[in-house]
């Protein structure tokens, strides 16, 4: 089977047009930005190679027009997509890309992370080099293991609200 994989140009943790998993595997992959037809691209590399499959990691970074368009290679072209990312940021506002997978996926498997405590993780905090919650910033920053941790909403309104200030 040829599967087609596509990932974010500005993830470049693993290097550019490179798909790395946390335990080291890894796999060469197209590079797409936000303004890229995805429908387009996909058609051309088709015709190229019939294509089997479609693997999108990152999806948080696409846009709205993109994640259409992942529609319609699934609906006209019978490919299936499977798209990979995290729903939110690490304040918790959801990307671009994520709530309208959400939305429109036909599927949706969730693979759990857990929490520090236990609990599942649902949510991500972006640290500093002393570990502490950053609370501002940039929507993307890029960065791994030693940028983000995977906590659950719990320690994420703990970590990153005054809850005082949130209950009054």
């Amino acid at each position: 089977m040829h599967t087609l994989v596509l990932t974010p140009e500005l993830d470049n943790r693993y290097g550019t047009g490179q798909v790395t998993s946390r335990i080291g595997l890894s796999a060469e992959a197209k590079i797409f930005d936000r303004e890229e037809d995805l429908l387009a691209l996909i058609i051309a590399e088709n015709k190229q190679q019939n294509l089997d499959c479609i693997l999108i990691d990152e999806a948080q970074f696409l846009t709205r027009k993109q994640v259409f368009e992942l529609g319609r290679v699934t609906d006209e072209m019978n490919i299936p997509v499977l798209a990979y990312g995290i729903r939110t940021d690490f304040a918790g506002e959801p990307f671009e890309g994520s709530k309208y997978l959400l939305a429109w996926a036909d599927n949706l498997k969730e693979l759990k992370a857990i929490c520090h405590c236990g609990n599942k993780a649902t949510m991500v905090v972006r640290v500093d080099a002393d570990g502490d919650v950053v609370k501002s910033g940039a929507q993307v920053e890029i960065g791994g293991n030693d940028r983000y941790v995977s906590v659950c909403r719990y320690h994420h309104t703990k970590g990153f609200y005054d809850l005082e200030e949130i209950e009054s």
